[in-house]
Protein backbone atom coordinates (compact mmCIF):
# COMPACT_ATOMS: atom_id res chain seq x y z
CA UNK A 1 0.00 0.00 0.00
CA UNK A 2 1.06 3.14 -0.76
CA UNK A 3 2.25 5.65 2.13
CA UNK A 4 0.71 8.64 0.97
CA UNK A 5 -3.14 9.01 1.40
CA UNK A 6 -5.77 8.61 -1.32
CA UNK A 7 -6.75 12.29 -1.78
CA UNK A 8 -8.89 11.43 -4.46
CA UNK A 9 -10.36 9.23 -2.98
CA UNK A 10 -11.20 11.43 0.32
CA UNK A 11 -12.06 14.59 -1.91
CA UNK A 12 -14.68 12.20 -3.96
CA UNK A 13 -16.05 10.52 -0.75
CA UNK A 14 -16.41 13.99 1.10
CA UNK A 15 -18.38 15.27 -2.18
CA UNK A 16 -20.80 12.05 -2.19
CA UNK A 17 -21.21 12.44 1.53
CA UNK A 18 -22.40 15.71 1.05
CA UNK A 19 -24.61 14.77 -1.84
CA UNK A 20 -26.10 11.65 -0.35
CA UNK A 21 -25.88 10.89 -4.29
CA UNK A 22 -22.98 9.00 -5.97
CA UNK A 23 -24.51 11.02 -9.40
CA UNK A 24 -25.06 14.42 -7.61
CA UNK A 25 -21.41 14.04 -7.00
CA UNK A 26 -20.61 13.27 -10.15
CA UNK A 27 -22.57 16.36 -11.26
CA UNK A 28 -21.28 18.49 -9.14
CA UNK A 29 -17.50 17.79 -9.74
CA UNK A 30 -18.14 17.12 -13.26
CA UNK A 31 -16.93 13.34 -13.36
CA UNK A 32 -18.93 10.07 -14.55
CA UNK A 33 -20.66 8.46 -11.59
CA UNK A 34 -18.05 5.09 -12.34
CA UNK A 35 -15.52 7.33 -11.57
CA UNK A 36 -16.70 8.48 -8.40
CA UNK A 37 -17.73 5.02 -7.61
CA UNK A 38 -15.17 3.30 -8.40
CA UNK A 39 -12.79 6.36 -6.20
CA UNK A 40 -15.06 5.12 -2.84
CA UNK A 41 -14.74 1.56 -3.49
CA UNK A 42 -11.05 1.81 -3.49
CA UNK A 43 -11.00 4.18 -0.40
CA UNK A 44 -12.96 1.57 1.56
CA UNK A 45 -10.42 -1.47 0.30
CA UNK A 46 -7.67 0.90 1.45
CA UNK A 47 -9.40 1.51 4.78
CA UNK A 48 -10.51 -2.26 5.78
CA UNK A 49 -13.86 -0.95 6.32
CA UNK A 50 -17.31 0.21 4.84
CA UNK A 51 -18.56 3.87 4.60
CA UNK A 52 -21.35 3.78 3.16
CA UNK A 53 -24.79 1.29 2.65
CA UNK A 54 -25.88 1.33 -0.46
CA UNK A 55 -29.28 0.26 -1.72
CA UNK A 56 -31.05 0.66 -5.43
CA UNK A 57 -33.14 4.08 -3.96
CA UNK A 58 -31.19 5.44 -1.09
CA UNK A 59 -27.49 6.49 0.12
CA UNK A 60 -26.56 6.28 4.03
CA UNK A 61 -23.36 6.79 5.61
CA UNK A 62 -22.09 3.68 8.08
CA UNK A 63 -21.20 4.82 11.41
CA UNK A 64 -17.43 4.66 10.16
CA UNK A 65 -18.27 6.54 7.35
CA UNK A 66 -19.59 9.54 9.72
CA UNK A 67 -17.06 9.48 11.28
CA UNK A 68 -14.81 10.41 8.41
CA UNK A 69 -16.70 12.35 6.34
CA UNK A 70 -16.20 15.62 8.39
CA UNK A 71 -12.68 15.37 8.39
CA UNK A 72 -12.39 14.19 4.70
CA UNK A 73 -14.86 17.51 4.03
CA UNK A 74 -12.22 19.45 5.72
CA UNK A 75 -9.61 17.94 3.54
CA UNK A 76 -11.51 18.75 0.53
CA UNK A 77 -12.08 22.54 1.68
CA UNK A 78 -8.38 23.02 2.55
CA UNK A 79 -7.64 21.71 -1.04
CA UNK A 80 -9.83 23.98 -2.96
CA UNK A 81 -8.70 27.07 -1.00
CA UNK A 82 -5.28 25.89 -1.51
CA UNK A 83 -5.28 25.79 -5.56
CA UNK A 84 -7.83 28.41 -5.42
CA UNK A 85 -5.26 31.20 -3.77
CA UNK A 86 -2.21 29.60 -6.19
CA UNK A 87 -4.34 30.09 -9.09
CA UNK A 88 -5.57 33.64 -8.09
CA UNK A 89 -1.64 34.25 -7.63
CA UNK A 90 -0.55 32.34 -10.56
CA UNK A 91 -3.44 34.48 -12.62
CA UNK A 92 -2.57 38.39 -10.94
CA UNK A 93 0.35 40.03 -11.05
CA UNK A 94 2.19 39.80 -7.86
CA UNK A 95 4.66 38.69 -5.77
CA UNK A 96 8.27 38.09 -5.90
CA UNK A 97 11.00 38.42 -9.05
CA UNK A 98 14.04 37.36 -8.57
CA UNK A 99 15.93 39.39 -11.78
CA UNK A 100 19.31 38.89 -13.11
CA UNK A 101 20.50 41.74 -15.29
CA UNK A 102 24.06 43.01 -16.42
CA UNK A 103 25.48 45.78 -14.52
CA UNK A 104 25.93 48.77 -16.91
CA UNK A 105 22.62 47.56 -19.07
CA UNK A 106 21.11 47.35 -15.61
CA UNK A 107 22.16 50.77 -14.57
CA UNK A 108 21.60 52.62 -17.80
CA UNK A 109 18.51 51.34 -19.16
CA UNK A 110 16.39 48.74 -16.03
CA UNK A 111 16.88 50.73 -12.94
CA UNK A 112 15.29 53.88 -14.89
CA UNK A 113 12.18 51.80 -16.02
CA UNK A 114 10.90 50.45 -12.71
CA UNK A 115 9.32 53.20 -11.02
CA UNK A 116 6.93 53.04 -13.83
CA UNK A 117 6.64 49.33 -13.62
CA UNK A 118 6.08 49.76 -9.86
CA UNK A 119 3.38 52.21 -10.63
CA UNK A 120 1.42 49.40 -13.13
CA UNK A 121 1.68 46.92 -10.59
CA UNK A 122 2.44 47.76 -7.44
CA UNK A 123 1.51 44.03 -5.84
CA UNK A 124 4.85 43.08 -7.44
CA UNK A 125 8.41 43.29 -5.93
CA UNK A 126 11.66 42.88 -7.39
CA UNK A 127 15.15 41.60 -6.21
CA UNK A 128 17.73 42.99 -8.90
CA UNK A 129 20.76 41.17 -9.18
CA UNK A 130 22.83 43.50 -10.93
CA UNK A 131 26.09 41.27 -11.94
CA UNK A 132 27.92 40.70 -15.31
CA UNK A 133 28.60 36.91 -14.25
CA UNK A 134 26.33 34.61 -15.99
CA UNK A 135 24.16 33.33 -13.57
CA UNK A 136 22.71 29.62 -13.46
CA UNK A 137 19.01 30.39 -13.64
CA UNK A 138 17.91 27.24 -12.15
CA UNK A 139 21.15 26.84 -9.68
CA UNK A 140 20.81 29.89 -8.04
CA UNK A 141 17.24 30.01 -7.90
CA UNK A 142 16.48 33.02 -10.22
CA UNK A 143 12.95 33.82 -11.94
CA UNK A 144 14.13 35.48 -15.19
CA UNK A 145 17.20 37.20 -16.53
CA UNK A 146 18.39 39.72 -18.83
CA UNK A 147 21.05 38.58 -20.99
CA UNK A 148 23.23 40.30 -23.65
CA UNK A 149 24.53 37.80 -25.68
CA UNK A 150 24.94 35.36 -29.28
CA UNK A 151 22.31 33.33 -26.90
CA UNK A 152 23.76 29.73 -27.59
CA UNK A 153 20.77 26.77 -27.70
CA UNK A 154 19.97 25.64 -24.09
CA UNK A 155 17.33 24.10 -22.12
CA UNK A 156 16.08 28.00 -21.41
CA UNK A 157 13.23 29.86 -22.86
CA UNK A 158 14.63 32.84 -24.60
CA UNK A 159 12.89 35.71 -25.86
CA UNK A 160 14.77 38.43 -28.00
CA UNK A 161 13.85 42.17 -27.11
CA UNK A 162 16.38 43.90 -29.03
CA UNK A 163 19.57 43.94 -31.23
CA UNK A 164 22.74 44.98 -29.50
CA UNK A 165 26.03 45.82 -31.18
CA UNK A 166 29.35 45.74 -29.95
CA UNK A 167 31.78 48.70 -31.22
CA UNK A 168 35.47 48.85 -31.39
CA UNK A 169 36.30 52.71 -30.39
CA UNK A 170 39.27 54.96 -29.12
CA UNK A 171 39.49 58.28 -28.50
CA UNK A 172 40.41 60.86 -31.44
CA UNK A 173 43.55 61.59 -29.21
CA UNK A 174 44.54 58.32 -29.49
CA UNK A 175 44.00 57.63 -32.99
CA UNK A 176 45.97 60.80 -33.54
CA UNK A 177 49.20 59.60 -32.28
CA UNK A 178 49.18 56.01 -32.99
CA UNK A 179 47.17 55.95 -36.48
CA UNK A 180 43.54 54.37 -37.00
CA UNK A 181 43.34 50.65 -37.74
CA UNK A 182 41.72 49.10 -41.05
CA UNK A 183 42.12 45.72 -40.86
CA UNK A 184 41.24 43.70 -37.80
CA UNK A 185 44.76 42.29 -37.81
CA UNK A 186 46.27 45.96 -37.32
CA UNK A 187 45.02 45.72 -33.47
CA UNK A 188 47.41 43.46 -33.09
CA UNK A 189 50.43 46.33 -33.23
CA UNK A 190 47.81 48.48 -30.26
CA UNK A 191 46.62 48.44 -27.21
CA UNK A 192 43.66 47.20 -26.58
CA UNK A 193 41.62 46.85 -23.26
CA UNK A 194 39.65 43.19 -22.38
CA UNK A 195 36.85 41.83 -20.75
CA UNK A 196 36.80 39.36 -18.29
CA UNK A 197 33.03 38.21 -19.14
CA UNK A 198 33.52 38.03 -22.98
CA UNK A 199 31.62 35.04 -23.83
CA UNK A 200 34.45 34.96 -26.67
CA UNK A 201 37.11 34.03 -24.35
CA UNK A 202 39.30 37.53 -25.33
CA UNK A 203 38.98 36.84 -29.10
CA UNK A 204 37.44 39.52 -30.92
CA UNK A 205 35.41 38.30 -34.26
CA UNK A 206 34.74 40.04 -37.58
CA UNK A 207 33.12 39.89 -40.79
CA UNK A 208 32.80 42.11 -43.43
CA UNK A 209 30.70 42.77 -46.45
CA UNK A 210 32.08 40.34 -48.54
CA UNK A 211 32.08 37.36 -45.96
CA UNK A 212 35.66 37.13 -45.20
CA UNK A 213 35.97 36.60 -41.19
CA UNK A 214 38.71 37.42 -38.88
CA UNK A 215 39.55 37.04 -35.58
CA UNK A 216 42.51 39.01 -33.46
CA UNK A 217 43.42 38.33 -30.06
CA UNK A 218 44.48 41.37 -28.86
CA UNK A 219 46.67 42.48 -25.62
CA UNK A 220 46.54 45.32 -23.29
CA UNK A 221 47.15 46.88 -20.00
CA UNK A 222 43.65 46.38 -18.28
CA UNK A 223 41.30 43.62 -18.15
CA UNK A 224 37.89 44.31 -16.11
CA UNK A 225 34.95 42.38 -14.97
CA UNK A 226 32.51 45.47 -16.22
CA UNK A 227 32.34 47.59 -19.32
CA UNK A 228 32.13 50.95 -17.55
CA UNK A 229 35.60 50.88 -16.05
CA UNK A 230 37.31 50.62 -19.37
CA UNK A 231 35.85 54.28 -20.03
CA UNK A 232 38.23 56.48 -18.06
CA UNK A 233 41.33 54.47 -19.71
CA UNK A 234 40.05 54.51 -23.19
CA UNK A 235 38.78 58.41 -23.02
CA UNK A 236 42.79 59.11 -22.12
CA UNK A 237 43.60 58.46 -25.36
CA UNK A 238 45.97 55.39 -24.08
CA UNK A 239 44.45 52.39 -25.97
CA UNK A 240 41.35 50.84 -27.88
CA UNK A 241 38.44 49.00 -26.48
CA UNK A 242 35.50 46.84 -27.36
CA UNK A 243 32.25 48.37 -25.95
CA UNK A 244 28.45 47.28 -25.92
CA UNK A 245 26.46 49.88 -28.32
CA UNK A 246 24.57 51.02 -25.12
CA UNK A 247 27.76 52.07 -23.64
CA UNK A 248 29.24 53.49 -26.60
CA UNK A 249 26.94 55.20 -28.10
CA UNK A 250 26.50 58.88 -26.04
CA UNK A 251 30.75 58.93 -26.04
CA UNK A 252 30.19 58.46 -29.95
CA UNK A 253 27.93 61.10 -30.20
CA UNK A 254 29.57 63.92 -28.17
CA UNK A 255 32.55 62.81 -29.97
CA UNK A 256 35.03 61.62 -26.98
CA UNK A 257 34.86 57.94 -28.76
CA UNK A 258 35.21 57.20 -32.36
CA UNK A 259 33.93 53.73 -34.07
CA UNK A 260 36.96 52.32 -36.00
CA UNK A 261 36.96 49.19 -38.16
CA UNK A 262 33.43 49.74 -39.49
CA UNK A 263 34.04 47.74 -42.47
CA UNK A 264 34.41 44.81 -40.29
CA UNK A 265 31.61 44.56 -38.06
CA UNK A 266 31.77 41.91 -34.99
CA UNK A 267 28.67 39.69 -34.91
CA UNK A 268 25.53 41.08 -33.57
CA UNK A 269 24.44 40.06 -30.10
CA UNK A 270 20.91 40.84 -29.09
CA UNK A 271 19.31 41.62 -25.47
CA UNK A 272 17.13 38.11 -24.27
CA UNK A 273 14.50 37.95 -21.73
CA UNK A 274 15.49 34.64 -20.46
CA UNK A 275 13.48 32.18 -18.00
CA UNK A 276 13.97 28.45 -17.31
CA UNK A 277 10.86 27.30 -18.82
CA UNK A 278 7.66 28.57 -20.05
CA UNK A 279 5.34 26.24 -18.67
CA UNK A 280 2.58 27.67 -16.37
CA UNK A 281 4.88 30.88 -16.39
CA UNK A 282 3.34 33.13 -13.14
CA UNK A 283 1.63 36.58 -14.46
CA UNK A 284 4.43 38.68 -12.78
CA UNK A 285 6.92 36.93 -15.06
CA UNK A 286 4.92 37.63 -18.23
CA UNK A 287 4.00 40.84 -17.39
CA UNK A 288 7.52 42.10 -16.73
CA UNK A 289 8.49 40.57 -19.99
CA UNK A 290 6.27 42.27 -21.93
CA UNK A 291 7.06 45.58 -20.00
CA UNK A 292 10.76 45.32 -21.40
CA UNK A 293 9.75 44.21 -24.88
CA UNK A 294 7.69 47.53 -25.00
CA UNK A 295 10.03 49.63 -23.65
CA UNK A 296 13.44 48.63 -24.79
CA UNK A 297 12.61 46.66 -28.15
CA UNK A 298 13.61 49.87 -30.08
CA UNK A 299 16.65 49.54 -28.43
CA UNK A 300 16.73 53.68 -28.08
CA UNK A 301 20.72 53.62 -27.12
CA UNK A 302 21.77 52.29 -30.48
CA UNK A 303 24.23 55.31 -32.06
Amino acid sequence: MSKLPDFEGLALFARVAEERSFAGAARALGLSVATVSRAVARLEERLGARLLNRTSRQLALTEFGTSLAERAGDIFRLAEEAEGAAREQSARPRGLVRLAVPMSFGLRQVAPLLPEFFRRYPDIQIDLHLSDATVDLVGDGFDAALRIAVLPDSSLVARKLAPVSRLIVAAPAYLAQHGTPTHPADLLQHACLGYAYNARSDTWHFRNAAGEDASVRPQGPLRVTNSDALLPTVLAGLAICELPDFIAADRVRDGSLVPILADWPMTEGGLYFVTPSARARPARITVLSDFFAGHLSKAAWRP
